[in-house]
């Protein structure tokens, strides 16, 4: 877990599933509890109605909540994605806008629920929003959360 935040944003940024559906991961935060990311619907990015794919709003959202918990528990901890939905509220159109975060508060809680080496499954919710702040998308995502044996 050497690399820090702004690296690991230059390396996903270069990846071809984000790259290709013209995800951008605009910022982490040096200490892992903030990630900021857009899809410019245009182009390639577009689907037959001129919309955003269903499949890169989902891919929006996808690595980040892990990733976050990852580096603020330290290798300790093992985390995994569990379970995710998506919910489309509207079209995606323009720029769509994901931020997503992972506070001290919720990695404190992650700490005490498996403080006994029980498994932790939280859940969390982050919104997609378009230019204008309307939400295109509600997602919901399942942690694993477990210290190492």
């Amino acid at each position: 877990m050497s690399v820090s935040a702004n690296q690991q944003r230059l390396v996903m940024n270069l990846w071809p599933t984000y790259r290709f559906a013209g995800i951008r991961i605009e910022r982490i935060a040096p200490d892992w509890t903030a990630v900021d990311v857009r899809l410019r619907v245009r182009g390639l990015a577009r689907n037959a109605v001129g919309t955003a794919f269903g499949g890169s709003l989902f891919a929006m959202g996808d690595p980040f909540l892990m990733l976050m918990a990852m580096r603020q528990l330290g290798p300790d901890y093992v985390v995994w994605d569990k379970q995710a939905s998506i919910d489309f509220v509207k079209p995606g159109r323009g720029t769509v806008r994901g931020h997503f975060r992972l506070g001290a508060d919720d990695v404190e809680a992650m700490r005490k629920a498996t403080a006994d080496g029980d498994k932790h499954l939280p859940w969390f919710e982050d919104v997609l929003v378009d230019e204008s702040g309307e939400v295109v998308a509600r997602l919901r995502r399942q942690l694993y959360v477990r210290r190492k044996r």
